[in-house]
């Protein structure tokens, strides 16, 4: 409600907003802010880095999922279509004469194809208790 004021003939209110409690609390909140934003951690990754990989594989088991999101075997340059329910078994398969990690599986798979069927892929190999599995890239120019 409006303050009345009432100087010589008549009353009028007075149309302006007080600025002084607006600007105490936002000083407040500035100092406020001020002093917690040093004790709030950023949170911290750890990522691998490249150099300090093991023992490179002696075998590589090449897994290539192409745009229409068929998948292709690789295994010592030659190619066969596999199904994703056949994938595991594979895998198994071809690190079964290897020592344990001395064998990985690479997934190599368009750049249009969707997340999820990596995903679906890497999943598969997971449960099938494969040690090793990796990602191929390209390396930007």
């Amino acid at each position: 409600m409006p303050a009345v004021v009432s100087r010589g003939r008549g009353r009028r209110t007075i149309n302006e907003i007080n600025m002084v409690p607006f600007i105490d609390v936002m000083l407040v909140l500035l100092i406020i802010f001020m002093v917690t934003a040093p004790l709030i951690a950023p949170s911290v990754v750890n990522l691998p880095s490249v150099g300090k990989g093991s023992v490179p594989p002696k075998q590589v088991l090449e897994i290539v999922i192409r745009k229409d999101e068929s998948l292709e075997l690789r295994q010592d340059g030659k190619g066969s279509s596999i199904a994703l329910a056949q994938v595991a078994d594979a895998a198994k398969k071809a690190q079964a004469g290897v020592a344990e990690g001395q064998s990985a599986v690479v997934i190599s798979a368009d750049r249009s194809v969707k997340y999820e069927v990596v995903v679906k892929v890497m999943d598969t190999l997971q449960r099938a208790g494969v040690k090793r599995v990796g990602l191929s890239v390209q390396v930007a120019k």
